[in-house]
């Protein structure tokens, strides 16, 4: 390429003094500024050496074929002298500004590349709040956004690495990576273009980036570390606020289920122990003993149900309840749950209304329980013989199931508390029986299945539970 760029620099000069020596005879002044231009040319489109190398012989070939006596390096005329020279210091002082422009034209774009470097990092940085997500990512961030042949980001937390590349890491390595990020303070670049880059959290070591295939100034390099440092210790924060956060909500829930099973308890632990008082008294009839140990019976079911819903709804909240997810067709469900609550069907005439539709990906046993649960609210807030209605639709990718009653209805005010742990409406709470758990319960079973169950209702008109399910995918 060096043979070119020199070839092409002579052979335009050579072009010139053919033109104006055998073709067009024009006067010294106009040769100058040809030549002087050509020079420009030079050093605009060349390197400065180029554009000085061909002053000097521009000068030279001015003044064997164009100053008299022509056709020798005599200048007769001492005015030739300062024309020389003029000629010759305003190529050399052209070559020399034009060259600088281009370097500070290199240096704004290379300045440029490196901002828009720190600006695609520092962006794709503040998408992420998962720490894990940000420590996977990083390596390809920097290969994306840099341009980079490899990364590799070392964290002294645990000796963890990750990498995006073809490098691969040893033991040994690691161990390096260790020393490097304990002892580096500034970016260090090696022979074969490898970059170290230190991540420090104030003068605290973080870990270590290394980068392969990078030309960056040392000012961007100490930036990358800098914007790599400050999305770890963001989202180490972030992840730390919501465990803080999620903390706090579980002990408030854990008091408030506490509370509400002690409130909810002493009711029939009262009629219990009641009951148990006038059993131990003299003189009480056989009717009156069934009557008691009935009472007794019917309690301690109560407690048994409002215990195992509570065990039940904290297994769901902390994920320990395993499903059995499998492709099932939904009428199979509503079976399972006429099977499992058939006094509804004895005391309601049930509707169901469910065309053929797509299999669903959810655990059997857990849809047919949402469907006894809500089955069962619709049965105790209705009258006797009251209809209830059963129906399904596809709505994209989904099944919409819904249970319809023409019962009490819920006030608008109460309609988002009834999803609440425990909550049970005031008007109700006494006359009907029930613990307040079998909606939240339901609600969070469908939401393990990437569900939602809503309720729309008006007073005095009924209610009617929706709820969604993801159609099995082949």
């Amino acid at each position: 390429m060096t043979v070119t760029y020199w070839l092409s620099t002579f052979g335009a000069l050579a072009v010139i003094l053919l033109i104006y020596g055998l073709w067009l005879h024009v006067n010294p002044t106009t040769v100058a500024l040809t030549l002087v231009l050509y020079v420009l040319i030079v050093a605009a489109q060349l390197r400065l050496r180029y554009a000085v190398v061909a002053s000097v012989v521009a000068t030279a070939c001015y003044n064997f074929f164009f100053l008299p006596p022509v056709g020798t390096f005599t200048i007769a005329d001492p005015q030739n002298w300062l024309t020389l020279l003029t000629f010759l210091s305003t190529s050399v002082i052209g070559s020399r500004l034009s060259q600088t422009a281009r370097d500070e034209a290199d240096q704004a774009k290379a300045s440029q590349r490196e901002l828009e470097v720190l600006f695609s990092l520092s962006r794709e940085f503040l998408r992420t709040d998962k720490l894990a997500d940000i420590t996977e990512a990083l390596p390809s961030l920097i290969n994306i956004a840099a341009h980079a042949q490899g990364s590799t980001l070392y964290l002294l937390d645990g000796d963890r690495v990750f990498q995006a590349g073809e490098q691969q890491i040893s033991g040994i390595e690691i161990s390096h990576f260790r020393q490097l990020a304990l002892s580096l303070s500034e970016p260090e670049v090696l022979s074969d273009g490898t970059v170290h880059v230190p991540i420090r959290a104030g003068v605290r070591p973080r870990g270590l980036l290394e980068i392969v295939g990078l030309k960056l100034s040392q000012e961007t390099l100490r930036a990358i570390g800098g914007l790599a440092a400050i999305a770890l210790d963001r989202v180490q924060a972030l992840e730390e606020i919501a465990r803080s956060e999620a903390n706090k909500e579980s002990e408030r829930l854990r008091n408030l289920i506490l509370d509400s099973i002690t409130h909810e308890l002493r009711t029939p632990l009262t009629s219990i122990k009641g009951a148990a008082g006038t059993l131990l008294m003299s003189h009480v009839s056989a009717e009156d003993q069934r009557s008691l140990i009935k009472i007794i019976d019917e309690e301690a079911d109560r407690i048994n149900q409002l215990v195992g819903q509570a065990v039940e709804m904290a297994q769901l909240e902390a994920r320990e309840v395993h499903m059995d997810v499998q492709p099932v067709d939904f009428k199979e469900i509503v079976a399972e749950a006429k099977e499992n609550s058939a006094w509804i069907w004895g005391s309601h005439p049930v509707e169901i209304s469910i065309p053929p539709l797509p299999k669903v990906d959810v655990d059997p046993n857990m849809i047919a329980k949402v469907l006894c649960n809500l089955l069962e609210n619709a049965a105790k807030y209705s009258e006797p013989q009251s209809p209830i209605r059963i129906s399904a639709e596809q709505k994209g990718g989904m099944i919409v199931a819904a249970v319809a009653d023409r019962g009490v209805g819920i006030d608008p005010l109460e309609q988002d508390l009834v999803f609440d742990r425990l909550y049970r409406s005031r008007e109700h709470s006494q006359k009907k029986p029930g613990t307040g758990m079998g909606l939240p319960i339901s609600r969070a079973i469908i939401e393990s299945h990437h569900g939602t169950l809503t309720v729309t209702s008006q007073r005095g008109y009924g209610s009617v539970f929706s709820f969604t399910l993801p159609i099995h995918k082949n």
